[in-house]
């Protein structure tokens, strides 16, 4: 399919979008207020325009100019979508696991022919470099690939027969069934790989979604739902909804018809859409906030290791749940933070789309301000500025983009109670802190109430299982310093980073979309009654 380009923004906007398939009908309504397209919602298989009278700007973060307008979905709209996703289930919950496998074998073969396109959508929405929206893409595109062996990766249940000495037959078989209609919400800093997360596997499992993408960052959701109905998906089993706070609000609490709620994103929302939603007899798995810290003992690879560091802490500007925040040096590795700061120097900040960036812009001015305040804050209260990247420069081209350059804090006063250790900056900062044993290490890393993921760089193999055994987080790296677990096991953070009993993807999200039935069936019989006599005639089954 031919992409469909729209020009992203008012004015004399350079950069184009590759959006939607011209084939799909997503063709985008030119907006009440200025001559920017509005995204539709994708509802029973179609875009459909929002009758909505609320739009939300969708702004390029390398320069502010405008993409795209997002609606403010109706009550109505969302409702449909709900009823829709309801109705769907209906038949979709009797098509057998093997059919509902082979769409997203399909849908992995699409996604990898149109990984460009959606990356470029990524970029151009949530500002991230070209080879970060591509991994973006791929993650999300390893778990369809699970989704692709549902069957035997979690759905196949027990059985256990017997024979009682009287001759009656008493079997017990237990299997897994899909819930209803489940609901995704997702944030913007991972806008293929988070739906990827949450529909591919609900939807193997027999369940239908309404999904609702981050208001600012709604495009690569709706293209993965073109795809997907491309694929063979009926119609109503996947709808995309658009809005912010409201519709989630709606989700949540107001329609009986939605069974389970998986969000990723802040403290705030997670933990209120977990409360909210549960309170309504609703399951709820909620990623939220990280405060992610990396140990580094003197015999580690030093090179490796900063390089690793450096990596992990400023890629994506460090707008990630895993991104590495906080760098514990323990004893003489205390003496690396110049090098550390001398490789973070060496990143190009800019727009993602261009070739050569390693640091692209943050989501939104807000985001930048708050950033900001959190450095001045973490300096005022002590904290000293190893690397400021406030103020950052870029081709003139940018100069109103929302652009932060790598920043280290570090010195005595780094660390709980300076507001730049305590707070989730969610951005390109990161804060150094020395300690003198690896004991005062877990200590300080198990002090924080997050339990996202640490990591720790050694190469004494009993450092490392001491670490592993005693830190408290559930994605736990040994010099990985994004210890994302891979696809068949599952993202497993924990206390103030994760609500819920049952994790994404993996076997904790086959458990959580679906609920146990176990049969207990008794068939008497008398031996006497079987026929031990062999029968030639061809055996016709179905009659």
């Amino acid at each position: 399919m031919l992409p469909h380009r729209f020009m992203c923004g008012t004015g004399s906007v350079s950069r184009r979008l590759p959006f939607f398939s011209t084939t799909s009908g997503f063709q985008t309504e030119p907006s009440p207020r200025q001559e920017a397209p509005i995204v539709p919602n994708f509802i029973n298989g179609r875009a459909v325009p929002s009758r909505s009278t609320t739009y939300l700007p969708v702004h390029d973060p390398a320069t502010n100019e405008m993409l795209c307008y997002v609606p403010e979905s109706t009550r109505a709209e969302l409702d449909e979508a709900v009823w829709s996703s309801a109705e769907a289930f209906k038949s979709w919950r009797h098509v057998p696991v093997q059919r509902r496998q082979r769409i997203f074998f399909d849908l992995r073969a699409m996604i990898g022919e149109r990984t460009e396109e959606l990356a470029a959508v990524v970029t151009a929405e949530c500002g991230k470099t070209l080879t970060d929206a591509r991994g973006d893409v791929f993650r999300g595109l390893e778990v369809v690939e699970m989704a692709c062996g549902v069957a035997q990766g979690g759905l196949m249940g027990e059985s256990l027969g017997g024979l009682g000495s009287d001759g009656s037959g008493l079997d017990t078989v237990s299997h897994r069934e899909p819930l209803g209609v489940t609901a995704g919400i997702c944030p913007f800093n991972f806008p293929a790989m988070i739906p990827l997360w949450m529909f591919p596997l609900s939807l193997a499992c027999g369940n239908t979604m309404v999904l609702k993408p981050s208001e600012r960052a709604p495009g690569a959701a709706l293209l993965l739902a073109e795809m997907a109905t491309a694929c063979g998906l009926p119609d109503g089993v996947l709808n995309v909804v658009n809005g912010a706070r409201p519709a989630v609000e709606h989700l949540c609490a107001a329609n009986a018809h939605v069974e389970a709620l998986s969000f990723v994103g802040g403290d705030a929302a997670g933990r209120h859409i977990h409360s909210v939603g549960s309170a309504t007899g609703k399951r709820v798995q909620a990623n939220l906030g990280a405060k992610n810290h990396a140990t580094v003992l003197p015999d580690a690879d030093k090179r490796s290791a900063i390089r690793a560091i450096v990596g992990a802490a400023f890629g994506a500007a460090g707008q990630r749940c895993m991104a590495l925040t906080v760098c514990v040096l323990v004893g003489d590795a205390q003496e690396w933070l110049d090098d550390i700061v001398y490789e973070a120097k060496k990143l190009k900040v800019g727009c993602g789309s261009d070739a050569g960036t390693d640091v692209g812009p943050l989501i939104s001015p807000q985001a930048l301000v708050r950033a900001t305040d959190l450095i001045a804050a973490g300096v005022a209260q002590g904290a000293t500025l190893a690397l400021d990247g406030r103020r950052v420069e870029v081709p003139s081209k940018y100069a109103a983009g929302n652009f932060l350059g790598p920043t280290v804090l570090a010195g005595e006063a780094m660390g709980p109670g300076n507001p730049a250790y305590d707070e989730e900056v969610f951005g390109p900062v990161l804060c150094v802190v020395g300690v003198g044993t690896l004991d005062e290490a877990l200590a300080l890393t198990n002090a924080c109430t997050k339990g996202n993921g640490a990591a720790i760089f050694t190469a004494s193999g009993a450092a490392a299982r001491k670490f592993q055994m005693e830190v408290a987080c559930g994605n736990v790296g040994v010099n990985v310093p994004i210890p994302v677990p891979l696809p068949m096991f599952s993202f497993s953070g924990s206390r103030g980073s994760f609500q819920g009993d049952l994790h994404f993807y993996g076997k904790d999200a086959i458990r959580f979309y679906t609920r146990g039935k176990v049969v207990t069936t008794a068939w008497p019989y008398r031996q006497e009654e079987i026929t031990l006599s062999a029968s030639v005639a061809m055996p016709i089954h179905g009659r």
